[in-house]
């Protein structure tokens, strides 16, 4: 077995482990990039880009149908060749996949090495059963997998993931899909546009990111309403059974309290993910690790701690840490995993950017800043938080293009003022949350975001309503003036 000694090993390929190769290159050239899976990266193989080209389509077939009430009709019924929908996505699909190869490419041969890694020694590794590599620092960033609870292997093969979806060669006529997340709700509202039944079943009453329950329960109305797609988020689901090549459901039908079993060709799982780090005998690392077995780390250094609590070579970046699973944070984890690796033991803190989620249904969901249950604890309980809300039902620009569904939540602090976040459930939200992330990284008060300009008509006149809104519920009464002071601001 060869053995190599290397200052910086990386284990994972995908958006953090490169992040971090190019950081930790800054400082030694010797940096060790592992990977025992397909080059390509989650977002780019099974996550963002492929659904954002099946949500196009979606999008596609729903503008058409939905043309008349501008007076714009359409000749027949709309077609949805479901191959050459599948066609498509694989299609483009690759080619992202394909700038991502190119990039793994142009790293040095030497700096690169094929294998799953898995911990002997804190600061060795083991890459299957030919190469150890001593490393004097070390980062994970091994990604995570779908997992899904026990009731539905009863599916069987019939079981599929977003990691097997986007390999369909055509659409299904039906498909039960679980869980309401991020990536629930937007494959299973982009097939049900395409013509595909769906159901969707949740548990506990979450939907997307949302924990502001106005937004919460608003978008789950729209959507069964509106939409017409039919969302359970607290679904009692009595059977799940395979029969031939389908799989048959036995449920409680929302709002209506029928018994009802239905066959689907598909049980689609989006009920999470969970990271690889079970993979890596991390008990041979000398490791703190949490309750589910992750690697206790400083988020502004992205550095784990011994199981002394001290600081250790380890750092940890992207879906491993399961802390923020989202591209841009993965990104942004790697590049201060890997400076921080690459200058060791001079460890800096690194910048860490305003939350920001989006979700890419019809209204579009997002949420910017710290959740609202966070925000809620830390300034709920004096009183302390001020909450200004915007309907989209009669904004102008919304209404004009017959997007005139959603409803918008803003937070600031009473006695600074300070923007703290929003949750939005609406038109063009991708756009709008990006605007009050970048007011909240700034740290500008409500008063400060209203001086800002706005044109007529847009979408963006529905947020300075919100603002104003905010703005008016920031009066102050005594009591809560002395309560903010104790608090300080965004503390």
């Amino acid at each position: 077995m060869e053995t190599r000694h290397v200052d910086v090993a990386i284990i994972g390929a995908g958006s953090a482990g490169l992040g971090a190769y190019r950081a930790a290159r800054a400082h030694t050239q010797s940096v060790l990039l592992i990977e025992g899976g397909p080059y390509g990266t989650t977002c780019a193989r099974v996550g963002c880009m492929p659904s954002k080209l099946l949500i196009a389509a979606a999008e596609a077939a729903h503008h058409a149908r939905d043309a008349a009430p501008f007076g714009i009709n359409v000749t027949g019924e709309v077609q949805v060749d479901g191959r050459a929908v599948m066609d498509r996505v694989r299609r483009e699909r690759d080619r992202f996949v394909g700038f991502v190869i190119e990039s793994v490419d142009g790293i040095p041969e030497r700096n690169r090495l094929r294998g799953y890694a898995r911990f002997v020694a804190p600061d060795t590794l083991q890459i299957d059963n030919h190469t150890r590599v001593v490393a004097r620092r070390i980062i994970i960033a091994s990604g995570s997998r779908p997992q899904h609870p026990a009731l539905l292997e009863a599916a069987g093969d019939r079981l599929v993931t977003n990691d097997d979806l986007f390999e369909w060669e055509t659409l299904p006529e039906s498909v039960a899909v679980f869980g309401p997340g991020v990536i629930g709700l937007e494959l299973g509202q982009a097939l049900h546009r395409l013509g595909v039944r769906v159901r969707l079943f949740g548990v506990g009453g979450g939907l997307g990111p949302l924990q502001d329950t106005v937004i919460r329960d608003y978008a789950e109305r729209t959507l069964n309403e509106h939409e017409a797609l039919y969302v359970d988020t607290d679904a009692t689901v009595e059977g799940i059974e395979r029969d031939g090549d389908q799989v048959v459901v036995t449920f409680i039908e929302r709002g209506t309290g029928r018994r009802l079993t239905e066959r689907f060709d598909y049980l689609l799982a989006a009920t999470g993910r969970r990271p690889n780090t079970d993979r890596l005998a991390l008990e041979n690392a000398d490791l703190q690790l949490d309750s589910r077995g992750v690697p206790c780390f400083n988020r502004y250094t992205m550095q784990c701690r011994t199981a002394d609590g001290e600081p250790a070579p380890v750092f940890i970046a992207g879906d491993a840490d399961q802390e923020l699973p989202l591209l841009h944070e993965a990104t942004d984890e790697g590049r201060i995993a890997g400076d921080n690796a690459g200058r060791f033991p001079e460890v800096r803190v690194g910048h860490r950017r305003a939350p920001l989620s989006i979700v890419f249904s019809d209204p579009q969901i997002a949420t910017v800043g710290p959740s609202y249950a966070e925000l809620e604890k830390r300034h709920g309980g004096c009183d302390c938080l001020a909450t200004g809300e915007v309907s989209f039902e009669s904004q102008g620009r919304s209404r004009v293009m017959r997007a005139n569904q959603g409803l918008m939540r803003l937070y600031a602090e009473h006695g600074s003022g300070l923007f703290l976040g929003a949750e939005i459930f609406g038109p063009r939200a991708e756009h709008l949350a990006h605007l009050l992330a970048w007011s909240l990284q700034q740290r500008l008060t409500v008063s400060q975001m209203l001086d800002m300009p706005f044109y007529h008509p847009v979408i963006e006149e529905g947020l300075r309503t919100g603002l104003r809104d905010l703005n008016a519920n920031l009066q102050l009464g005594p009591a809560i003036l002395e309560h903010c002071m104790e608090c300080g601001p965004g503390d």
